[in-house]
């Protein structure tokens, strides 16, 4: 059993642009490259995603590219990690948990992506600027009124008393109860058919795409909804309540 680990303090922000949430991607590119397409982040605009970049799709690689060349650009962009990020480094040998678990959570299609020979040492064929991507993922976001984090948190606890298992991993224990923070906590990892809104304690925006489901964006200061099917280019909007 590996010891809980303690969060270290959220990653603050504020901005007065507008303020994306998108949720997991599990190397599906195309859909990801419709979706940035469509919402256009410009300067001051805050992009928030909740993690699972790689495994289980086809295209991680890919998808590390394309948010790289993301944060090049003028918007603000905060990366978080998912589960899958923390076993992909620890299979990688480098400071994460559960990598013996990797390949059974559909770590072999993102070793394909890289072109990773089957047996061959992964750190190798995985690039420089892909690895500190990973190794520089933060475990939360707080802008006000919201925190941002990948799976969600526990409950009974206070913000400082949170553990990275949990940020990362958590599932029926947050999602079926409420909490105390006094924030709404945006999340993703557990795939649902829809967006859960259970205001003000959580938004939940995980919708399942490479499952068949959809991307799912979410911009904050309008509420509006910008999803995305798996296998189109077709992005489609609606009003969704944030507050």
């Amino acid at each position: 059993m590996v010891r809980a680990r303690p969060a270290e303090s959220p990653v603050s922000g504020a901005s007065n642009g507008r303020l994306f949430a998108i949720g997991d991607i599990h190397g599906c590119v195309d859909e990801l490259t419709a979706m940035l397409g469509t919402i256009a982040p410009v300067r001051g605009d805050t992009v928030v995603f909740v993690g699972d970049y790689v495994d289980r799709g086809p295209a991680a690689r890919d998808v590390v590219e394309v948010l790289l060349e993301l944060s090049r650009g003028s918007a603000e962009c905060v990366f978080l990690k998912g589960n899958h990020e923390d076993m992909m480094l620890s299979f990688l040998g480098l400071p994460g948990h559960y990598g013996e678990s990797f390949l059974f959570n559909g770590g072999a299609p993102t070793l394909e992506s890289y072109g990773v020979p089957e047996g061959a040492p992964a750190l190798e064929w995985i690039p420089e600027g892909h690895v500190n991507f990973l190794k520089t993922l933060a475990t939360s976001y707080l802008h006000p009124p919201y925190l941002f984090v990948h799976a969600g948190i526990s409950p009974l606890r206070q913000l400082e008393e949170q553990s990275v298992e949990d940020m990362l991993w958590i599932r029926q224990e947050f999602i079926f109860n409420p909490h105390q923070l006094g924030a709404t906590v945006v999340f993703g990892h557990t795939p649902m058919r829809a967006v859960m809104v259970d205001l003000p304690y959580k938004l939940g925006i995980d919708t399942g795409l490479v499952y068949g489901g959809k991307l799912t964006c979410v911009e904050f200061n309008e509420g509006v909804l910008y999803q995305v099917g798996r296998g189109s280019r077709q992005v489609k909007t609606q009003s969704v309540a944030t507050r």
